[in-house]
């Protein structure tokens, strides 16, 4: 029968003292991460699909007239064209209502044809409005100086940026009302006189 060495003892029964220790440790630790865990906020949708015409109108014009004229709309306003192609207009405007608030609305309209003959188009308007805001981060360093000892002297500087926080679809009737009859009113402007 192999003796029992004092070596093989030893080795053995500090596992078998902390076993029970490990294990209480291993159960606290699981409960304390799945206490941490905050479970994800769940959003419905916040879209109902209907037939009301907030983002469409019809208009008496082919589809490059309606876009020419939203286009014409869009910088009476202010604002810069970023796409223009003979179907689709995209402009974007900026606002500061606040000193460290910033808005950015963008614009893009679609026009299609509606009839046969592209003599009356479909134009879809969608505005997206995105908020930022003014963050501040202070940034330090310290100087040392070897040859003296421990000479440290502050130097602070702060760096400023602006950070999207929101956005946005608008959705108010109203305002797309406004712009359809904008765009109305530039393609009487643009019709040819008669004379």
């Amino acid at each position: 029968m192999p003796q029992r060495t004092p070596f093989h003892t030893a080795a053995h029964a500090p596992v078998a003292r902390w076993s029970p220790m490990i294990a209480l440790c291993l159960v606290a630790l699981s409960a304390l991460l799945a206490g941490c865990s905050a479970p994800s906020k769940v959003f419905s949708p916040q879209e109902s699909f209907g037939s009301v015409a907030t983002y469409s109108r019809l208009f008496d014009a082919s589809p490059a007239q309606t876009c020419e004229a939203a286009r014409r709309a869009l910088l009476s306003q202010g604002y810069i064209i970023n796409t223009h192609l003979a179907e689709m207009v995209e402009g974007k405007k900026n606002f500061q209502p606040e000193a460290d608030a910033h808005l950015q609305m963008m614009i893009r309209v679609v026009c299609v044809p509606e009839s046969a003959q592209g003599k009356v188009s479909l134009g879809f308007v969608t505005a997206v409005q995105e908020q930022y805001t003014l963050k501040k981060s202070n940034n330090s360093a310290s100087l040392g100086v070897g040859g003296v000892g421990s000479v440290s002297l502050p130097l602070l500087s702060s760096d400023e940026a602006l950070v999207k926080v929101g956005s946005e679809t608008i959705a108010s009737d109203a305002f797309y009302d406004s712009f359809f009859d904008l765009i109305k009113r530039y393609l009487v402007l643009g019709e040819p006189t008669v004379e």
